[in-house]
């Protein structure tokens, strides 16, 4: 009998990379939505739209999807990650394919709706699934297998941001959302098929990380984490240090262009360089996490984007130092995303860690605010230095929650 478990216990040692690679694939896909930017100028260059009109699909996806959560991480708590995945997979097509009869319906309510609501509450389903079922599979080495699995949001814009300028060339806008949610669901599907939770008698190899609590000492009950002060902690950091990356994404190209006269493609490279420290800085710092401690290198991390969105307009004057900028506030993000799962396993528990991950989640969409009052004082004052001072101070905010939060709750 002894032996029989030993050799089940390899076994799912190396199913559990198949599983990881199954969240990988759903996150991607996830991120596939999450790249809008491509849709924005077609939209207002060949269907009429202002700009406004054309990032209001994405900007309902965004609230939909950080609402959803909540649900969503309920459901895979329930029913577990395999079957909520599928759900998602399926109305990943529903919702591209509705939204692809735009043709037919040319109000842009008709895509807020379809984009915003479809593909919103299937990006929930999906990405619900992805950082539980990782951190139940590798407790040994939480924050690299986490940010593994979630790495495909951050590197959907880099790998498929090209492609999709050239498919609206070939397609339209409503045929490449047609072919951009066959091939979702497709992809999406695979990966739901390959993730599910271990074995309740799963023993993961011993973990060598002495750094984070003792996450499965602990199971709190989501009507018990709402009423915590590491909730509250947790969700008013998670929304301040969004709402300085999503301040990065939005300006990050617009002060190339306008500040450093740079010509639009050039300026651009700015996100993209953003988005790949995003996304191939995900495995980084959740590696650093397992040796470090989580909540240390966030610490660091943000210490670090506070102080380049504080100096950035005086610091970011050539294309240079505006890239490094950028490579160093997508590390930030990076970190966000990464890690910010692994926090709320260490202070709730595993068992009902999609809904209290989802709770927390929620403060992605409050976090966007942040971004709409920067852009909103770049138009009154005509300078990014309140902008960037305000996403800037929102990173310090969060950081002060997040040492409050080490120092109450985490050994040190």
């Amino acid at each position: 009998m002894i032996n029989n478990k030993a050799e089940i216990n390899e076994k799912f040692k190396r199913e559990r990379w198949i599983v990881l690679f199954g969240g990988f694939l759903l996150s991607l896909m996830g991120g596939m939505s999450y790249a809008w930017g491509s849709f924005v100028l077609p939209l207002v260059r060949d269907w009429g739209w202002t700009t406004a009109q054309a990032n209001m699909p994405f900007t309902v996806m965004i609230i939909v999807f950080s609402i959803s959560m909540i649900p969503a991480g309920w459901l895979q708590d329930r029913f577990g990650p395999r079957k909520v995945a599928l759900v998602g997979a399926i109305l990943f097509l529903v919702g591209y394919s509705m939204a692809s009869l735009m043709r037919f319906y040319t109000n842009p309510l008709w895509l807020t709706l379809t984009y915003g609501f479809g593909v919103g509450v299937a990006c929930g389903l999906t990405y619900s699934t992805i950082a539980p079922t990782a951190r139940k599979w590798f407790s040994d080495r939480p924050g690299f297998a986490v940010s593994i699995a979630v790495m495909g949001f951050g590197l959907a814009a880099v790998v498929f941001a090209p492609l999709k300028k050239s498919m609206i060339n070939m397609f339209g806008v409503d045929g490449t959302l047609l072919v951009i949610g066959i091939f979702v669901t497709i992809v999406a599907f695979i990966g739901a098929k390959l993730v599910r939770n271990p074995p309740e008698d799963w023993n993961p190899p011993s973990s060598h990380n002495s750094n984070n609590t003792n996450e499965e000492e602990i199971n709190v009950k989501p009507l018990e984490f709402i009423k915590t002060p590491r909730f509250y902690i947790l969700w008013l950091a998670l929304a301040a240090v969004i709402g300085g990356g999503l301040t990065a994404i939005g300006l990050l190209t617009a002060y190339g262009e306008l500040e450093l006269q740079l010509a639009p493609a050039f300026a651009a490279l700015a996100v993209s360089f953003y988005s790949l420290a995003n996304g191939l800085g995900r495995p980084v710092m959740g590696w650093l996490a397992d040796r470090w401690g989580t909540i240390k290198v966030m610490i660091g991390v943000y210490t670090v984007q506070a102080v380049v969105f504080l100096i950035f307009p005086w610091a970011a004057t050539t294309p240079l130092r505006l890239f490094v900028c950028a490579l160093l506030l997508g590390l930030g993000y990076a970190s966000t995303f990464a890690l910010f799962p692994v926090v709320v396993a260490a202070v709730s528990g595993t068992k009902h860690l999609g809904m209290n991950y989802g709770l927390v989640f929620s403060a992605f969409g409050m976090g966007a605010i942040t971004s709409l009052i920067g852009s909103w004082l770049l138009d009154i004052t005509g300078s990014f230095n309140s902008a960037f001072l305000l996403a800037g101070f929102a990173t310090v905010f969060g950081l002060i929650l997040l040492i409050v939060l080490h120092q109450k709750f985490f050994v040190s």
